[in-house]
């Protein structure tokens, strides 16, 4: 079994089709990533997406978690969401995320606002939020915003390119769509993560 991060899919999300390069070929946008998902994530594997599957709204997401849920039946994959600000099960997005919560786990064997992972003998932190830094002039979700304890921390929600910057935060690492354009192996992330963790 291997574990693989990703976060930011955004299928059915008009705007960031046409700013990934799709004009407006929704399906297409939409396809790659799943075409991309099934190519590097195997039977028997687990997937964690931080969050933000969809933008919003009833249609786009039961549609992301219908692709979702056939992605994962067809590969035997085990999904797990930390839900993002766009994920109506996420308390941010929508006060009643309790209730659409059971709809989510039609699909995901886990939704949870955080997790707790050991990489690379290092805890690490998943979250959909950074710790600091957003892709805005402020920072959004504060509230729903892990502290900084001084652990490793995966997130998404920015949409930068980059993976890892130390100028903003040196132990926070992005697993986006946006900066990988496919899932992160667990490896890959021991391999930035490295044997000097612990003097970042």
């Amino acid at each position: 079994m291997s574990v693989w991060f990703t976060s930011d899919l955004h299928l059915r999300h008009a705007r960031l089709v046409e700013i990934r390069g799709f004009e407006t070929q929704i399906d297409a946008h939409d396809e790659s990533i799943l075409d991309a998902l099934a190519a590097a994530v195997g039977s028997g594997d687990q997937l964690w997406i931080l969050g933000d599957i969809t933008v919003g709204g009833k249609a786009a997401e039961d549609w992301a978690l219908r692709a979702l849920d056939e992605f994962a039946r067809k590969r035997n994959v085990e999904l797990h969401l930390i839900p993002g600000n766009h994920d109506s099960c996420h308390p941010m997005a929508n006060r009643n995320s309790h209730i659409r919560q059971r709809v989510f786990l039609e699909t995901f064997a886990s939704v949870q606002l955080f997790a707790r992972r050991k990489i690379a003998g290092e805890t690490v932190l998943l979250s959909h939020f950074p710790y600091v830094g957003d892709h805005t002039a402020e920072d959004r979700g504060v509230k729903y915003r892990l502290q900084d304890e001084g652990d490793w921390l995966l997130h998404g929600h920015t949409h930068q390119d980059g993976v890892l910057d130390p100028s903003v935060h040196p132990r926070q690492i992005h697993v986006g769509w946006d900066s990988w354009r496919r899932p992160v192996h667990v490896d890959e992330i021991a391999e930035i993560i490295g044997p000097d963790a612990s003097t970042r």
